[in-house]
């Protein structure tokens, strides 16, 4: 009697542990957004050291990630960044342009798109719209705008 007691309670403990252990779909999918932002940490690391092909394969397995994410968080305009960011770094910028001008149809003082926007405008020689995304940020009193702002001023050197 002890043994069958002892094995229907180590089988409970067991299907418990699992339960436990496992992922629900909703969990899984919020993950795919930090897995993506520790993606693109590493690869802004790998930029930094001018491993430039290494770094384009991790923010390409950031995009997917985010694409992932996105699948889900359709209003999310923080996905929608990232999506833009790691478009604009494989080089694909018609592609990171409209993630970016979707993120901010649904929040338009969004500082961070706004930076990367103007950024990549800086990229494609769009220094007007650039300055356009500086005036956005010029009551924000915070560091995007000092970047945007700078890289305006520097555009002759690659600071993006």
């Amino acid at each position: 009697m002890k043994k069958i007691v002892y094995i229907i309670l180590i089988s409970l403990m067991s299907q418990y542990a699992y339960s436990a252990g496992s992922d629900s779909s909703d969990d899984s999918k919020s993950n795919y957004y930090d897995d993506a932002k520790k993606l693109v940490i590493r690869a802004g690391k790998l930029e930094k050291k001018e491993k430039i092909d290494k770094a384009k394969k991790l923010y390409s397995q950031a995009f997917k990630k985010l694409e992932k994410a996105y699948s889900s968080e359709k209003k999310n305009p923080d996905i929608l960044n990232y999506m833009g960011y790691t478009s604009r770094k494989i080089g694909n910028f018609e592609q990171a342009e409209k993630f970016y001008l979707t993120g901010l149809s649904i929040k338009p003082d969004h500082n961070g798109i706004n930076e990367y926007l103007g950024e990549l405008y800086v990229q494609t020689n769009r220094i007007d719209k650039a300055n356009e995304r500086l005036d956005v940020l010029k009551n924000c009193n915070c560091e995007e705008y000092k970047e945007l702002e700078l890289i305006i001023k520097t555009r002759g050197t690659k600071v993006y």
